[in-house]
């Protein structure tokens, strides 16, 4: 498929998802990167956004929990260029029953070209990256492109 770019802007629309094994290490960074969090907006799926969101006063646009169709709402606002970076703390050690929505969600990110960090580490990187708090330019598939070549 061809590729266009899209300009993520400054304030980024970032999304931020645990496991249940997950939930307070993604908190206890969350309140570490409160201050900068501050300049963005925030989506969580439905449990992890309640809980984020009771414990640090940030304003998030929660989904329904993640089980119950969130990953797949999240995938449906990355397609739609509404999400610009995802936080994910993912437990590799555990299965979870939506496994399959959460794979799907992981390719819906690497096909959309949104930068995903799965740990403290990654997202450490990610948010001192410069490109965090500046416009910023990316690659995606040319979606447009491809539907006008098969209607022609």
């Amino acid at each position: 498929m061809e590729r266009t770019t899209r300009i993520m802007a400054a304030r980024k629309n970032i999304a931020l998802v645990a496991h249940d094994h997950c939930k307070q290490d993604l908190l206890r960074w969350v309140k570490e990167h409160q201050a900068q969090l501050e300049a963005h907006n925030l989506y969580a799926t439905g449990t992890t956004g309640f809980q984020l969101s009771q414990a640090t006063g940030l304003d998030i646009t929660s989904l329904v929990s993640g089980p119950m169709g969130g990953d797949q709402q999240l995938g449906a606002l990355i397609c739609e260029g509404k999400i610009d970076m995802m936080i994910f703390f993912w437990d590799p050690l555990n299965a979870v029953p939506h496994d399959p929505d959460v794979k799907a969600l992981l390719r819906i990110s690497a096909v959309w070209n949104i930068p995903v960090a799965t740990n403290r580490a990654s997202a450490n990187f990610m948010m001192s990256s410069p490109f965090v708090d500046q416009d910023t330019v990316i690659e995606i598939p040319d979606y447009d492109r491809y539907l006008a070549e098969r209607t022609q």
